[in-house]
C-alpha cells in the first residue's frame, strides 16, 4: 500500500514473551491504535532482557539515531526488578545519564503514601529517567513512562500500557486512516490467486491480501483490500467481485 504517512515500529521486551509464559498483546493492541489514526506500524520485534540487544534494536528502529522509522514504541522492561534494564538501555543508546526524576519521585510518592505504601529504593527504581526525556503520564499505576527522541518508553503490564497509550496518542504526528473492505468466499486460496493478482496488478497503490479458513470442514478464503482512499478501495472490490464472479 502506497501512503506518505508517518512509520512507526514497535519493540516487545521481555523474556517472559520469548519463554511464552506470557502472551503478548500489547502490539496488538498498539497497531489498531496506530491505524485508526493514520500511523503506518512497518515492524514489530521482541527482544529479551538484555541490555545490549535493547540498545541494538532501539538504535536500528528509531529514525532520530539513524533507524529506519519515524517512531518507536516500547513495551516492558520499566518495573522495579534487576532484570527491568530498559531505562538504562535507552539512555545508553541516546548517549546520556540516568538518574531519579524528581517529578517521577513526587507523584509515586504522593500516590504510595496515600495508600500506605512504603517507598523503597527497589518502588524508586521506577522513578529512573534518562535525562532529558519527557513523562508519559500512568493514571492506572502512577509510575511513568517515557519519551526521548522518537522514542516511546511504556509498561507491559497491558493495563498501564493501555493509559500510556491513551497519554501519548494527543501528541503523535497522525496522517490518513486506512479503509478496508473484505469478503469471504467458499473457495481454497489456489482458486482465488489469479482474480487477485490481477486486481493488486490494477491498483499497485493497495494492499491486497488473502486469509484462509475453514468452516464446516469446507475450505474458504477471506480476502482483504486496504488503502488510503476508500473510493480506490470499493472501486477494487468491485474489480475483484467480477473477477470472481461473487
Amino acid at each position: 500500500m502506497q501512503s506518505d504517512n508517518p512509520t512507526a515500529a514497535i519493540l516487545v521486551i521481555g523474556d517472559e514473551i520469548l519463554s511464552g509464559r506470557t502472551r503478548e498483546g500489547n502490539a496488538h493492541h498498539l497497531s489498531q491504535v496506530l491505524n485508526s489514526i493514520g500511523i503506518d506500524l512497518r515492524e514489530v520485534r521482541i527482544v529479551s532482557d538484555d541490555q545490549d540487544q535493547i540498545v541494538e534494536a532501539i538504535r536500528a528502529l528509531d529514525k532520530s539515531l539513524g533507524g529506519r522509522w519515524d517512531m518507536l514504541f516500547t513495551s516492558g522492561g520499566i518495573g522495579p526488578t534487576h532484570d527491568d534494564v530498559t531505562a538504562d538501555a535507552v539512555a545508553a543508546a541516546f548517549g546520556v545519564g540516568i538518574e531519579i526524576n524528581e517529578e517521577a519521585r513526587a507523584v509515586m510518592t504522593a500516590r504510595w503514601q496515600a495508600r500506605g505504601v512504603e517507598v523503597t529504593g527497589n518502588r524508586l527504581r521506577m522513578a529512573r529517567i534518562p535525562l532529558g526525556a519527557r513523562l508519559i503520564a500512568n493514571a492506572h499505576s502512577a509510575a511513568p513512562g517515557f519519551h526521548i527522541g522518537n522514542t516511546y518508553v511504556m509498561a507491559g503490564v497491558p493495563e498501564v500500557f493501555r493509559v500510556m497509550v491513551e497519554a501519548i496518542i494527543p501528541g503523535l504526528p497522525t496522517g490518513r486512516a486506512s479503509v478496508s473492505e473484505a469478503v469471504e468466499v467458499m473457495r481454497p486460496e489456489s482458486d482465488v490467486a489469479d482474480g487477485l493478482r490481477e486486481v493488486a496488478e490494477r491498483y499497485p497503490d493497495l494492499s491486497l491480501g488473502s486469509y484462509p479458513f475453514q468452516r464446516e470442514q469446507r475450505y474458504g478464503t477471506s480476502l482483504v483490500i486496504r488503502g488510503l482512499d476508500g473510493a480506490r478501495v470499493a472501486a477494487a472490490m468491485a474489480d475483484l467481485h467480477a473477477r470472481l464472479a461473487l
